[in-house]
């Protein structure tokens, strides 16, 4: 009969603790941890966000209204721009470069909510100090919502920039929707080097001589 450490559980136990493998693991558990949680956000969606649905739903018309309101500030005062609202549809306008009106509606599905618990699911499973989870976590739901006031200022600017009939779709479905779970991917590569690793390295290994 094999031994335990012999088992296929076993040798992936042995793989996982060995330091060579440290950035393979950390990356698979990484892969897993994000596709895991898009298929169960999928499914609890599909299930109306039972049990806590007005409790969602009041969030994420708080959340709608406070990407709205940053979005039209940084517009106005961080790039100068010449806006026009809408404020009971969340739209916001501005003359692009050929002459005509560029627009972004901001809607409940354009607020952070999705990558919020996207980044609270990977970083609580995730191993690392809970020292620095307590302050990092928070942090992080801090930079995913100015992110997200990026992409909407950003899709806005692109059809003013470049106007056409497809520059809304590929500013909203490609550039902006890669540059905002990019920005998760380096917080969380910055939690493994600076923090996860860190941990593990300064832990002195154990001492099992008499």
């Amino acid at each position: 009969m094999g031994t335990a450490s012999s088992s296929p559980i076993g040798r992936l136990k042995a793989y996982c603790n060995d330091p060579k493998n440290r950035s393979t693991v950390d990356v698979g558990l990484f892969i897993i941890l994000i596709l895991s949680f898009h298929f169960l956000f999928l499914g609890w969606q599909a299930v109306g966000y039972w049990p806590i649905k007005g409790a969602i739903d009041r969030l994420s018309l708080w959340a709608v209204n406070l990407l709205f309101d940053q979005s039209t500030w940084v517009l106005q005062h961080v790039f100068g721009i010449d806006i026009t609202t809408l404020t009971d549809r969340r739209l916001i306008a501005a003359l692009d470069h050929a002459g005509g009106w560029a627009n972004v509606v901001v809607a409940p599905e354009c607020a952070s909510l999705k990558q919020w618990c996207h980044w609270l699911f990977l970083m609580l499973l995730f191993p690392g100090p809970w020292k620095h989870k307590a302050w990092y976590i928070p942090a992080g739901l801090v930079v995913i919502e100015w992110t997200n006031v990026v992409r909407i200022c950003g899709i806005l600017m692109m059809q003013i920039q470049w106007p056409g009939p497809n520059t809304f779709h590929i500013a909203h479905d490609y550039v902006f929707k890669a540059f905002f779970y990019f920005v998760i991917f380096l917080m969380w590569v910055l939690w493994v080097e600076k923090f996860k690793n860190k941990d593990l390295k300064n832990k002195k290994p154990e001492n099992n001589t008499p």
